[in-house]
């Protein structure tokens, strides 16, 4: 079975930093673009970034470019998503998703991780 799960989240202070990670099995990881999603209490989910399956190619949400940097390890099938200045508004459980389609197409991401906490206090 296809997974992915999420690692790295947890609790900091404003202006500091996390690196999550997304270990995927199952499939070729190469083969599949990874985004970055969020959701907050009481809030949609939002894209927050992702990348090709070769890395070429990243997409950011306004929101955290130049704060947030994703990068994959296709041998280490893993992604990993570092973010720095993290600010309250940052706080929200982040998802991986993978894709073998284009980024863009936000509707592909069928596989899903089981997410993790990211809270940034004050």
């Amino acid at each position: 079975q296809l997974q992915l799960v999420e690692s790295g989240g947890g609790l900091v202070q404003n202006g500091g930093s996390l690196r999550l990670s997304c270990a995927a099995s199952g499939f070729t990881v190469a083969s599949y673009a990874i985004g970055w999603f969020r959701q907050a209490p009481g809030k949609e989910r939002e894209g927050v970034a992702c990348i090709s399956s070769s890395g070429g190619i990243t997409n950011y949400a306004d929101s955290v470019k130049g704060r947030f940097t994703i990068s994959r390890d296709n041998v280490k099938r893993t992604v990993y998503l570092q973010m720095n200045s993290l600010n309250p508004e940052d706080t929200a459980v982040y998802y991986c998703a993978a894709t073998r389609y284009v980024c863009t197409v936000v509707d592909e991401f069928r596989f899903w991780g089981q997410g993790t906490q990211v809270t940034v206090s004050s």
